[in-house]
Parts: C-alpha cells; structure tokens; sequence
C-alpha cells in the first residue's frame, strides 16, 4: 500500500481527497445525531431557505460548533502526537501518554476549583484564558519531563517515555486530589470534561482553538524537515549539522502547545496521537512533510466520528469522546506494546 500512493504521481492527493469526503459524509450524519432529529430537507431550508422551528438554532448554536471543534482538536491532537512520537523516536509516545495532557488538565481543573463562581474569570473571558491556563500546566508537565529526562547532556527516547508515564500519574493523581474538595456538582462537570468532552460548546470555543492551530500547524509542517532529520538518530543528525537539541526542544514546545490549546476545550482525549500517526505512516512512509496534514485529516475523523457514534448510540443521553477514543486506542496501545523490543 505505501509502495503503491508513493509511486503514484496523485496517490498522496487522492488519499486526502478520499479522507476529506469521508470527514464529509460523518459531518452530514453528525448534524443529524442526537436526540432531536433533523430531516436533510430541513437541513437545507435552515441554511439556504426559510427557518421550519428551531431548526437554525439547534444547527448554528449547538451541532456546528460542536462538530467544527471536534475536527479542529482532532487535528491538533494527531500533529501532535506525530511530533512527539518523531521526536522521542518511540513509537508508544502520545501527549496523554507522556503526561502533556494530564498537566493541562490539572492547570485547568485547578483555575476553575480557585475561580469557582467568579463572573468575571469564569464567563466568556474564560473561554480565551482557559487556553493559556492550559498551555502553562502542559508547558510545566514538560518541562519536568524534559528536565528529569536530561541524563549527562542528553535527553534518550525511552527516558522520555518513562519519566513522561511517572509525571502523568502525578498530575492525574493531583487532579483527583483538587476534585474531591469541589461541590458534587462541580466534580461531575471536570469529571465529565476530563474524560474527554465537547459538549456543551460555542463559536468562541471554536474561535480560541482556531487561532492556535491556523498558526501552530503550519510552523510544525515547515519545520517538518527536522522531524525526517531526527527519525534517523542523534549520530546521523549531528552529521548533516544539525542541533539536535535545539531543534527538538522547538519540536516539543509546538507539539506542547498544541496539545495544551485542544486540552483546554476538549479535555482529556488520550491515545487519539498515538492512533492517528501511526495510520498516517502506514499509508504514505515516514515523510513528515506527508505525515503531518494526513495525521490531522485522520485525527478530524476518528474524533468526529467518535463523537458522533457516542450521541448516537447512548441517545437521548450521550458517552463522552475520549472514553470512545479510549477503547478503541487502549488494545492498539498494548498491540504496539508487545511487539516493541
């Protein structure tokens, strides 16, 4: 399969085509799914013809933003994931693995538990602070993961991965911690969140969150480049004159923040950088250049798809995404587990 899409002048572009009809299809079904539906037709009166109901408001203030994010956090988890799995050369490595997205959690968790029923920090302002809160807990996660990573000048992928496992269950366990002082009502909305959810969203969600990725994304596939370099060992990379250091802390700062801005409106969404990746790599090889824009294409559709199956299948009530996501990433992670030496 990948000798055949590399070989073929088009193969790259038909498969993104491909990929973006069906991100399509699941969009069409996702405006439809929840406990009210909505006849195609009147789908079409909501947008372009006369309003027939609620129909408008339930489309434009409740499922279009909600699938909008969905992509959006899909695509910035999977690009990601990719950095970090190039950049630790560990196939396992994920930012809920590492403990990147648990860090942001616990930042998040803990501005709501000190801002609990402030106006003014826990309103529409929130929506744009919530992501640099993020960005500090996931940037603190790590740095303590880089740092106790570091061993006589040099951080090893498999200290990486280690350190990242101890320093996520810290943060995990600090977050339970500040959740079991909050009102219940309170500890079942982080719980909620937590798990990995993007209910109960709105366009200036989707707002924050785009003006991360239009800027992040495109900085990671420029830099691309260095992901090849680095795949291939410190050795060859100080070969071609390359600081290995430098360019991978870059790396992770981007892949930090990233994940950080789509922790602080999704929640927890673990295994989805692992899986996204890995597929992408399957089908076109190692070029990061490739990699990049068809791990957030998969990403947009494993969440979104996700999302959609969890409204469908436990309406009128709804399973949070990441739990989906879980299940279906927990066997592939064990999968890579035992074949890795």
């Amino acid at each position: 399969m990948i000798q055949l899409l590399n070989k073929s002048k088009h193969g790259y572009k038909l498969l993104c085509a491909t990929l973006l009809l069906l991100l399509f299809l699941i969009l069409i079904i996702s405006i439809n799914a929840g406990f009210i539906k909505i006849p195609l037709s009147q789908v079409w009166s909501a947008f372009f013809g006369n309003d027939i109901g609620n129909q408008r408001l339930i489309l434009f203030n409740f499922r279009l933003p909600r699938i909008v994010l969905a992509i959006l956090i899909g695509a910035g988890i999977a690009v990601s994931g990719a950095i970090m799995q190039s950049i630790s050369r560990n196939e396992l490595a994920d930012p809920g693995i590492l403990g990147i997205n648990v860090g942001a959690s616990f930042s998040v968790v803990l501005y709501m538990f000190i801002f609990h029923g402030s106006s003014f920090l826990t309103g529409i302002l929130s929506i744009f602070l919530m992501p640099f809160t993020a960005l500090l807990g996931a940037f603190i996660a790590a740095a303590l993961i880089y740092g106790f990573s570091r061993k006589r000048g040099k951080v090893t992928p498999i200290r990486l991965v280690l350190v990242g496992i101890g320093i996520n269950a810290a943060f995990a366990s600090s977050t339970m911690a500040l959740q079991m002082k909050m009102e219940p009502q309170d500890f079942m909305k982080t719980l909620t969140w937590i798990s990995g959810s993007i209910w109960g969203t709105n366009w200036s969600f989707v707002l924050s969150t785009f003006l991360w990725l239009i800027i992040l994304v495109p900085i990671a596939v420029y830099k691309s480049r260095f992901l090849d370099i680095l795949s291939f060992g410190d050795e060859v990379s100080i070969g071609l004159g390359v600081s290995i250091e430098k360019e991978r802390l870059k790396l992770l700062l981007i892949g930090v923040a990233l994940a950080g801005a789509c922790v602080s409106v999704g929640g927890g969404i673990t295994f989805l950088g692992l899986i996204a990746p890995h597929i992408s790599r399957a089908l076109i090889g190692p070029n990061h250049k490739k990699v990049l824009p068809l791990s957030a294409l998969l990403g947009s559709l494993i969440l979104l798809g996700a999302d959609t199956v969890g409204r469908i299948v436990m309406s009128p009530t709804e399973m949070p995404v990441g739990i989906l996501v879980s299940i279906l990433g927990a066997p592939y992670f064990i999968y890579l587990l035992m074949r890795t030496k």
